[in-house]
Formats: C-alpha cells, sequence, structure tokens
C-alpha cells in the first residue's frame, strides 16, 4: 500500500505509513511519532499573556502542554512559551512534574539544549519562557526528505553532546523523538522539550505502569512502564539516528500497541538494507543503541558519542562491534559456526601468548591534518584551525621528527574528500594525525588518531577531555602519546616538559585563537579585527606573552601589506614583540617575528640573523623563519645558504605559494629567470590569488624584456588587488607609450594618491626605476630610505635596479644600509 502523504510503499496490513506515520483510515492523519496528549485550551494571536508576553502564533502541543511564539515586551526578545493545560492545575502531580522541567532544563548551559528563561505562574497558569530557535524540527526536516549523511551526522553529534551534558547533570528527558530536536537556520540542533525530564534520584512523578513518553521512540522497559535510567534516552537517540539516516521508523505496526509489540519482540530492519553508502561501523552503534536490553545498550552517551565520533572521522567504532553470531555464519548452521569459532579463538589465544607485543611504528615524518569542527556550528572553526596549530607547533618543537608539515599545506585538504594515502604522497610524510574537536560552553573534547596512510591502518586512536582551560594540558598529553607510537627518543626535559599541567585563561585563550585565525587572511579588514582580539586576550590576561606577540604580527602585516608606513608600525610591533619576550622568551614565533622587525626595520643585519636561529632552534619544524631567513642570506650574499633554507622551509610546508615565490625571488637574485617563469606559473596553477608570485613573475618577465608578458601580469596583480585606478593608469599609459608609458602613468597615479593616503616609496620608485626614469627613481628611493621602508633591503640583490648600481647616489643610500660588500 503507497503512502497518500509520502508516496512510501507499505505492507497491504498496516495503518499507519512507516515512513511518515500517515494514518490511511482517517481524514485527518495520525502520527505514530504523537506524544499521548490530554486536550487543552489554546491562546489567540495578539493576546498579550502576564501584562508581557504577546501571543504571535501556536508552535505545537504535547502531553505537558501548549507551546506559542511569543514577544517578551520587556526585555524585547522573541521566546517561545510553554503552558501547563488548564485542565491540569489543579493536579499537583501535574504542576510538581511541570515545576520539575523548568528546574531540570533551567540547570542546563549547552548549545544543543533550548535554553530556558524562567518559570512563572500568572493568570492562574503555570508557564516557561524558553529562547526561541528559529529553524525546523527534524522530523518536519527528515519528511521533506532524505538527510544527507553528512548533514545527519552533524546533527546527530550535537544531539549526543546535548544529552552527554544532560545525563551529566542527572537529568533522563525521556522524550527524545525527532519532533523534539530544532534544527536552527544555522544547521545548529537544539534538544527541546524536557517535558518528561526527572532529577536521578528524586521523586517517581508518574503512577506506577504508566506509559508515558512517544510510542515509536520507547524503549522496551519505558514501554513496560518500568524505572528508567539515562539508558532510556540512549534507545530513543538510537530510534532517531535509525530516522535521520533511512528515513523510516525502525518500529512499525496498525496502532500503538502493534508498535509497543514490536519494540519488545521484533528486530529492526538492518538499515544498510535500506539504505547503502552508509559509513562504516554506524550500522553496529544504532544496533547497540537499540539493544532490548538496557546492559547490552551503551551505559552512557559519553560511550556512544566517542564511537560516533570516530564514524565520523573514518573510524571503526571502539564498542560497538557487529554481531557475528545473528543467523548463519558464512553460509554455516549456528552449530558448527561456534565449533568453528571456538577453535578459532583457541589459536588466536595461543598466537597472542607466543607473540612478541605489538608496540609502536617508527615514522619520521608526520602531518596534522585540519581538525574536524563537529560542533555544528561554523563559527567555531576558529577553535577547531586553532587546535591545528597547537599541534602542530607542539610536535615541531620536539626536534626528533625530521618533518612535521606546517599549516599552510595541510589547511589545503580540509573539507576535501582527497584519500590519506593520496595526501600523504602529497606532502612526502609517513604518518598522518586525524580528528576532531567539539566545544561546548568551557568544555573542550579532542579526538586524535594517528594513521598509516600506506594500509590507511588506524595505529593508534585516543580522546580526550577537559576545561577549556585545561586545553594545554590535553595537547601535552596528545603529544606525549603520538611520540610513544612513532617511536620519538625524547630529551629529560622535553618529556618533563610534557609531563608538565599548563593551564591558560579560557577566554584568553578564546580570544588568541580567534585572532590567529584573522591574521593568516591579511586583509586589511581581518587583520584590525585580530588586533582586537589580541587586545581582547589581554584584558583577559595581562600576562599573555602569545597575545603581545600576535599584535606583533599584526603590525608586521599591516607593514608589509602597505596598510601602514614604518613610522607607526615599527614602534608598535617592536613594544608588542618586547613585551612577548619578558613574559616568554621560549616561543619561536616570537623570535622569528623579533627577527623580522631586526632585519626589515631596523636593517640589523646581524641581530636579525641572530633571532632567526634561535626562532629555527626553538621550533625546527617552523619554517617561517626559515623562509624570511633565506631572504637575508640572500641580501648578505650568501645565495647557498639561502637557497638551502629556502629548500628546508618547502620540505616543511610544500604547498605553501608564499614559501613558493620566496624561492622564486632567490632564483631570480640569482638571475636565474627562466626557472623562476616555470615555478611561478605552476604555483600560480594553485594558487592563482598569490599576489607575491604575480610580482615576481613580472619582474621575471621585465628581466627577460619580455614586456606584452610582464604587462599582463602588471594589469591581473592590480585587478587582485582591485585596484581599478592603477590599473586604467597602466592600461593608458601603454597606449600612450608603451610598456615605460605604463609604468610612468602607474607611478603618476601612486604620487597623487601619496597624498592622501599611505603609499610606499619604494614601490614608486621600483616603477621608475622599470620605466627608465632613473633620476625619479633615485629621488623616491631616497625617501624610502628616509621614511625606512621595509623594502630597501633589496637593493642589494634584486636585478631590476641593476642600471642604477653605478650611479653614486644609489652606493650612498647602499652604504647607509651596511649593504656594500
Amino acid at each position: 500500500m503507497k503512502c497518500p502523504h509520502c508516496q512510501f510503499e507499505n505492507p497491504d496490513d498496516t495503518a499507519y505509513c512507516g515512513k511518515c506515520g500517515t494514518k490511511y483510515d482517517s481524514a485527518a492523519p495520525t502520527s505514530l511519532t504523537k506524544t499521548i496528549e490530554t486536550r487543552a485550551q489554546g491562546l489567540l494571536p495578539g493576546t498579550v499573556f502576564a501584562g508581557r508576553y504577546e501571543i504571535l502564533e501556536e508552535l505545537g502541543r504535547g502531553g505537558m502542554g501548549i507551546v506559542y511564539k511569543a514577544k517578551d515586551g520587556k526585555l524585547q526578545r522573541t521566546v517561545a512559551l510553554k503552558f501547563l493545560p488548564f485542565e491540569w492545575t489543579s493536579d499537583s502531580g501535574a504542576k510538581e512534574r511541570f515545576i520539575r522541567e523548568a528546574q531540570a532544563a533551567a540547570c542546563l548551559d549547552h548549545p544543543n539544549i533550548c535554553t530556558v528563561h524562567e518559570i512563572d505562574e500568572a493568570e492562574g497558569r503555570m508557564f516557561i519562557s524558553m529562547a526561541f530557535a528559529a529553524g525546523e524540527n527534524l522530523r518536519t526536516r527528515i519528511g521533506r526528505g532524505l538527510m544527507e549523511i553528512d548533514e545527519a551526522m552533524t546533527t546527530g553529534l550535537q544531539v549526543a553532546e546535548g544529552l552527554k551534558e544532560a545525563h551529566a547533570k542527572g537529568i533522563v528527558h525521556r522524550d527524545i523523538k525527532s519532533a523534539n530536536i530544532i534544527v536552527t537556520d544555522k544547521g545548529q540542533a537544539k534538544i527541546m522539550d524536557f517535558g518528561l525530564a526527572r532529577v536521578l534520584g528524586g521523586a517517581l512523578l508518574t503512577k506506577e505502569g504508566m506509559t508515558i513518553g512517544t510510542v515509536a521512540y520507547m524503549s522496551p522497559e519505558q514501554a513496560r512502564g518500568q524505572e528508567v535510567d539515562q539508558r532510556t534516552d540512549i534507545w530513543s537517540f538510537g530510534v532517531v539516528l535509525y530516522e535521520m539516516f533511512s528515513g523510516q521508523l525502525p518500529f512499525k505496526g496498525g496502532h500503538d500497541l502493534s508498535v509497543i509489540h514490536s519494540i519488545l519482540n521484533h528486530e529492526p530492519e538492518p538499515i544498510t538494507r535500506i539504505r547503502k553508502g552508509l559509513p562504516p561501523g554506524l550500522e553496529n552503534i544504532i544496533a547497540k543503541a537499540l539493544s532490548k536490553k538496557p546492559m547490552d545498550r551503551y551505559q552512557d552517551m559519553g560511550e556512544l558519542l566517542e564511537d560516533l565520533e570516530a564514524v565520523a572521522g573514518g573510524l571503526k567504532p571502539l564498542r560497538a562491534k557487529p554481531g557475528l553470531l545473528r543467523g548463519r555464519i558464512l553460509g554455516l548452521k549456528k552449530i558448527h559456526a561456534y565449533a568453528g569459532l571456538a577453535s578459532l579463538m583457541v589459536l588466536m589465544a595461543l598466537a597472542l601468548l607466543f607473540l612478541p607485543p605489538k608496540s609502536g611504528q617508527g615514522f619520521d615524518s608526520i602531518a596534522v591534518l585540519p581538525m574536524e569542527n563537529l560542533s555544528g556550528d561554523p563559527g567555531q572553526e576558529y577553535f577547531a584551525d586553532g587546535m591545528t596549530e597547537e599541534l602542530i607547533t607542539d610536535l615541531g618543537q620536539l626536534g626528533g621528527l625530521k618533518n612535521v608539515i606546517a599549516r599552510k599545506s595541510v589547511m589545503r585538504f580540509k573539507g576535501t574528500n582527497t584519500p590519506l594515502r593520496a595526501i600523504a604522497h602529497e606532502l612526502k610524510v609517513g604518518a598522518l594525525i586525524t580528528g576532531a574537536v567539539v566545544r561546548a560552553g568551557d568544555r573542550v573534547r579532542i579526538t586524535a588518531q594517528l594513521i598509516n596512510p600506506a594500509t590507511e591502518a588506524q595505529v593508534w586512536a585516543h580522546r580526550y577531555e577537559g576545561g577549556l582551560r585545561d586545553v594545554p594540558s590535553l595537547e601535552n598529553e596528545i603529544v606525549a602519546a603520538i611520540a610513544k607510537e612513532v617511536k620519538l627518543e625524547l630529551t629529560p626535559q622535553q618529556s618533563e616538559r610534557l609531563k608538565t599541567t599548563r593551564r591558560v585563561n579560557p577566554e584568553a585563550f578564546q580570544a588568541y585563537l580567534q585572532g590567529q585565525f584573522d591574521w593568516y587572511k591579511l586583509t586589511r579588514s581581518d587583520l584590525d579585527s585580530a588586533l582586537k582580539h589580541f587586545e581582547l586576550a589581554l584584558e583577559k590576561d595581562p600576562q599573555y606573552a602569545r597575545a603581545y606577540a600576535g599584535i606583533a604580527e599584526v603590525w608586521v602585516g599591516r607593514l608589509q601589506q602597505g596598510f601602514a608606513p614604518a613610522s607607526e608600525a615599527v614602534p608598535a610591533a617592536k613594544a608588542a614583540a618586547a613585551k612577548a619576550l619578558e613574559l616568554d622568551n621560549t616561543i619561536a614565533e616570537v623570535h622569528s617575528t623579533v627577527a623580522s622587525i631586526k632585519t626589515w626595520m631596523d636593517w640589523d643585519w646581524e641581530g636579525g640573523e641572530m633571532e632567526y636561529r634561535k626562532a629555527i632552534e626553538l621550533n625546527p619544524s617552523f619554517p617561517d623563519p626559515r623562509s624570511a631567513f633565506s631572504h637575508l642570506l640572500s641580501i648578505t650574499k650568501r645565495p647557498e645558504e639561502a637557497l638551502a633554507q629556502n629548500k628546508r622551509a618547502l620540505e616543511l610546508d610544500p604547498l605553501n605559494s608564499l614559501f613558493q615565490s620566496i624561492y622564486a625571488m632567490n632564483l631570480m637574485y640569482a638571475r636565474k629567470y627562466d626557472d623562476v617563469i616555470a615555478l611561478l606559473l605552476n604555483t600560480l596553477k594553485a594558487s592563482p590569488h598569490d599576489l607575491v608570485a604575480l610580482s615576481t613573475l613580472r619582474s621575471a618577465y621585465h628581466m627577460k624584456q619580455m614586456y606584452p608578458e610582464a604587462f599582463e601580469i602588471w594589469k591581473r596583480s592590480y585587478a587582485e588587488r582591485n585596484d581599478h585606478e592603477a590599473e586604467d593608469a597602466l592600461t593608458r599609459g601603454w597606449v600612450e607609450g608603451g610598456y615605460p608609458g605604463a609604468l610612468r602613468r602607474v607611478a603618476e597615479t601612486m604620487i597623487a594618491r601619496s597624498r592622501t593616503t599611505y603609499v610606499s616609496p619604494y614601490q614608486i620608485g621600483t616603477l621608475y626605476t622599470r620605466a627608465r626614469m632613473n633620476k625619479e627613481a633615485l629621488d623616491w628611493l631616497e625617501k624610502a630610505y628616509l621614511a625606512h621602508d621595509p623594502n630597501m633591503p633589496y637593493l642589494s640583490v634584486d636585478p631590476i635596479f641593476d642600471a642604477l648600481r653605478p650611479d653614486p647616489r644609489f652606493q650612498d643610500i647602499l652604504r647607509r644600509m651596511n649593504l656594500l660588500k
């Protein structure tokens, strides 16, 4: 029989649709998911209740009351109001349960649980004011069509997080169903209606034998009217998982009693028969959650959540195992299969006795792939990315690994489905770390796995959980475990450091991670946002060294991107870096920042080299100081050392387009223009918007006198910056005077712009240099010297200045910068 509502094919002898619950023999469809409810009197839209709440619309009704969308006139917010039915107001038991609901829900503060604002009584009615979640309930979402696997998994993880929090507070929901889960417009799942919740250890508020709950989601013990605990929610959640991934309910029947009979006596159809392509292990998780006996289920939501996170990350569940002894095994009758299995188990036991114990595997190179954000909140991406970078840094500081691949390269695989073996091949590593992060309030859970990409086998996996302030200690635990598994020999100092309990101010830590997340984008607005977050971190913890380091990086970034003059950026960067070193002189990133300041701002070549080497010593796998140091080595005429640092930086961060461009710049300083062009054309295929690559490529074309090609790259560079004024000037100049005329016009445009906003005088000097206007070029390079423009050190080696080198004015600038050798 085909359902008139959803067109699902059902057995002929049923009165209800097994997919959507529609009742065939009624004009008004009745769902199997309907909570047993009592008729209740409603309020009309426009009614003002308690002198404060304007009723907007009815949202729904169930066994413990009616829910309305309302406007709170006092606080000017939209809320959901839940009322106890009029006819129950005289029932002291019902009132007690209603109050208990509010008390239970009000003590829960979790992003996946609906927030309760208040409970009160007015106009003879008890009510609860709750946060209003704009979205649709999960039942409605499933009714619209089969959920995508990723969507269902994300939703399931969030619901599990919420239930885990409730159970930790001793609260059992007892009415978990898809209709009681709202998915907001932003994709965040929220558990609603703790109307059947009770605090464990409190008085049993239902009469003995009374089946309260929703029939299709009831656990066997709940259907029998027996005492229940958190494992009844685990059962109901198993039903919801089955429903989300298959689009059907696992237990069906023509009426309530037949559904209950199915729950008590029948096994659901294996979900993999209904839907193909489900993640391996998911069926085992659902089967364990739907075990008839509570003792056979997961004993708490933390266990279920851990298995679900493992499956979401492509790993095997730790607790849910396949049911090998159901029916026939390998085509044999059970009696024969049992005998065979017994023999096999004896052999396995003997093997375990005589084989040497398995130890960790040796790997000399690792990539930490982007941690997956399992919170369901895109606003938490910064936290997952931050955890990825923290682990990369901590592993790199150990120094015993040949390569720990840096952030830029691993982030290339964020959100992709690239096979692990292919990732390891491209990054040239022997092992991969994968994992996931869930943050709820001030609690954090990190799941990490060590994968051998050659076999794609899981070598090691573990879950770490703690408060936000404990995250550094959790990182120590993870790094220590990984070091043990890859047979890394630690120094006594490293071992002691990993055993040290490290804590951080949670609000400062969050602000710092958000600042780092913004800083990497390097746009003007993102650098502004990064600075605000680093300053917020210092408000929360004035002794937070990394926040000062972040502020120094912001000012260096502003200077490098041309967003601030040296007169403003240099003092701010120096002050922040000095404070960071005063608080903690062991942070490699701080020494790298100080090295950049000494090199590009102070023109202190010896001081810059010392700081770069210190940063490399503190974290040998940190590629940034190596890449920047290569330019200092080129500037001081040590090209072979420069290229060696380039190559090492690219081993650590092979997909970093900036490092590829910096390498190309060193090749250009060595006058290897063809190599530069070949390298950068390849770089721009993967990173077509990289401005440093474009800038270096146009210089290589310029030096080979390939002016039409250089002109096109100039146009592309300005288009990437959305600088249409410069782009128009370039085109107009080309028409008027060819390649030199194009660059002269742009120089004039930049001069006019510099009267109202900061423009690098070095940039104007290079434009005149390329336009063969040597006097004007030297005039502007002199201004760049006086302004301490951070690009000036390149005068020492950049071939575009070769025509100016014999000029005494040019030689005098190099002498004053201590670059004459």
